[in-house]
């Protein structure tokens, strides 16, 4: 993140927007053919959220594009052109309403077509070089179901194709009146929804993958139907994409994650191989034998079409990622949270282990002092500990919370965790040898917990909770009210607390006393969702819904950097041990790495 220069004055304007942003970035998108092999066969391209990320095939280094402001679909209203050699825009084309379902460039590079959502309905050419629109089309022409994809011809800059819901359509550019001619292709009695395109390297033949399951041959000279396929035993949940190979074959992905080889003249599938979720990108090219392989479980693969096997390159969370969580006096290793537990090495993009609980999801995580577990709470209500080494399952505390389990901590001595649930209930346990015992029962909040800290002296832990307080418990309870509280820490001298939350603000507060001692604007609008201290105590940093991770001076309370890089809202922020390293994870299923910007004292 480059230096703050000031932050804006005009927040509570910019307030008004935060609940239109959280609608759009609170959510994963799967983005069929969004995992691209550029040309030089150097990088692999994909989007995140609303970056665009550039990942090197040989030693996994990433590149992050920022321009657009919302989720990348193929784009979100705003179409950018990336200069790959510099690495910068090259061009910003706002045309579209709110929606870009498809985009698609000329053989010669000289265009661009776009297709917008159901809001917009229509096809657009581009001037690449003048970044100006050349002509504009309705993509429902007579019929009012929606268009979904398109696709450009392989040796002519004047023909592409459109297709979707029972219509597929070849379009003309004409340049003298600066229109396109449309030409719908007859499929007689077959009636699909086409979901995605390939054409062949001759221009002759158009294939469509259907949500049906099958596969529609199209004769581009005559727009006619020339065969469909498999007759028998369609692929189910429908295919998602298709490529064609040298042989004229189709390798051919799934809705349910089956990657086929399927025959050029029946569609049969000759070889197949079972994948985690469906499959959502097939690229690369046969003369190398090999591709790369995108699913919805955010799985990458290195395919190999020679003895067809998939070997997994890259994994990583699937769905908004809830938590991360940093060992005690380590800086090698970090965890996160979503749907499942994954362990990842610091220094490398690397996932170390993966923890699957079936159709439950963890909402809070951390590491136990003495580095041997993992312990983590559940939705189900459950308490579950893992062994930090293999993730077996070592302990479970069954129904802990009624409403699930929302936040949790544990204790230096490794022997009690600290629980918050949906009720508002803060719990300690005992963990024994082969059982575990409920210590004490703490009712304050009205509300779900959302935070709990302990501090290093085992004595004393503070919790935040929806209902707008946070409490420190001890022997005497002292309860302070603020705005609505998403998130508490300790001043590494345990003498001050922060808290935060949907209300923008920080506040100071001294342990012993139950009035703020400073307030300051924390983000441009939004919630505050988390923050965390350094070791020193020099600084702490924040990240909410607006999207930007902050660095804070602690004493001046004053922003000295910002870091851009996220697609959605920031949900959890962890400051390594050593000051050097800052790990942040998003709602879009995001986990940054950044270079803290502080020396470490």
């Amino acid at each position: 993140g480059g230096k703050q220069n000031n932050l804006d004055a005009g927040i509570k304007s910019k307030k008004l927007k935060a609940k239109k942003k959280k609608k759009k970035n609170s959510t994963m998108r799967h983005v069929f053919s969004g995992l691209r092999v550029h040309p030089d066969r150097e990088f692999l391209i994909y989007p995140l959220g609303c970056t665009v990320i550039l990942k090197n095939i040989s030693d996994g280094k990433q590149q992050i594009l920022l321009g657009h402001t919302s989720s990348v679909s193929c784009s979100k209203a705003t179409i950018i052109i990336w200069n790959y050699a510099e690495r910068g825009i090259h061009a910003k084309l706002d045309l579209h309403k709110t929606t870009v379902e498809a985009v698609a460039f000329s053989p010669s590079d000289k265009y661009l077509v776009s297709l917008g959502g159901p809001d917009d309905n229509r096809i657009v050419v581009w001037n690449i070089e003048t970044k100006l629109p050349i002509c504009v089309s309705s993509a429902l022409l007579r019929s009012s179901e929606p268009c979904l994809t398109l696709q450009y011809f392989n040796t002519n800059d004047d023909f592409f194709v459109s297709a979707g819901s029972g219509t597929i359509q070849i379009w003309k550019l004409n340049l003298t009146d600066r229109k396109i001619h449309p030409t719908g292709c007859n499929t007689g009695k077959l009636k699909r929804i086409v979901k995605c395109l390939e054409i062949s390297e001759d221009d002759q033949f158009l294939f469509c993958g259907t949500t049906s399951g099958d596969i529609m041959k199209i004769n581009l000279k005559s727009a006619l139907l020339s065969n469909s396929g498999p007759v028998i035993g369609p692929l189910s949940l429908g295919v998602n994409v298709v490529k064609i190979l040298k042989s004229g074959d189709l390798l051919v992905g799934s809705g349910a994650g089956v990657l086929a080889l399927c025959s050029k003249t029946s569609f049969k599938p000759l070889k197949k191989v079972q994948l985690e979720k469906g499959v959502t990108s097939i690229t690369g090219s046969d003369e190398e034998q090999q591709f790369f392989i995108g699913t919805e479980a955010a799985q990458m693969y290195r395919f190999s079409l020679e003895d067809f096997t998939a070997e997994a390159i890259s994994s990583s969370h699937s769905s908004a990622v809830r938590d991360v969580a940093i060992p005690s006096g380590t800086s090698e290793l970090f965890a996160t949270c979503s749907n499942d537990i994954r362990l990842w090495s610091v220094k490398k993009p690397k996932e170390v282990l993966c923890i699957t609980v079936p159709h439950v999801t963890c909402n809070a995580l951390d590491f136990m002092v003495d580095g041997s577990s993992i312990i983590s709470a559940w939705d189900d209500g459950k308490i579950r500990v893992f062994t930090l080494e293999t993730g077996r399952l070592m302990h479970t505390i069954h129904s802990a919370h009624k409403q699930g389990v929302t936040a949790i901590a544990g204790t230096r001595d490794g022997r009690r965790i600290i629980s918050g649930g949906g009720q508002g209930e803060v719990h300690v346990w005992e963990l024994l040898p082969h059982n575990h015992r409920l210590l004490g029962i703490m009712k304050e909040h009205k509300a779900a917990v959302l935070c709990v800290k302990v501090t290093k002296d085992d004595k004393e832990c503070v919790s935040a909770s929806q209902d707008g307080t946070c409490v420190i418990w001890d022997l005497v309870i002292k309860l302070m009210k603020a705005s609505t509280l998403r998130t508490v820490c300790y001043h590494p001298e345990e003498f001050q607390i922060l808290t935060s939350g949907t209300n923008s603000k920080i506040v100071y507060w001294m342990v012993f006393e139950d009035s703020p001692i400073r307030v300051v604007d924390g983000s441009l609008y939004g919630s505050i969702n988390d923050m965390d201290v350094t070791q020193d105590g020099k600084y702490f940093v924040t990240g909410g819904e607006d999207q930007q991770v902050r660095v804070w001076d602690y004493v001046k309370g004053v922003v000295t950097h910002v870091g851009r890089a996220h697609g959605g809202s920031i949900t959890s922020i962890k400051v390594c041990p050593n000051s050097r390293v800052l790990l942040s994870t998003s709602a879009d299923g995001g986990i940054i790495r950044w270079k803290f910007p502080h020396p470490s004292s």
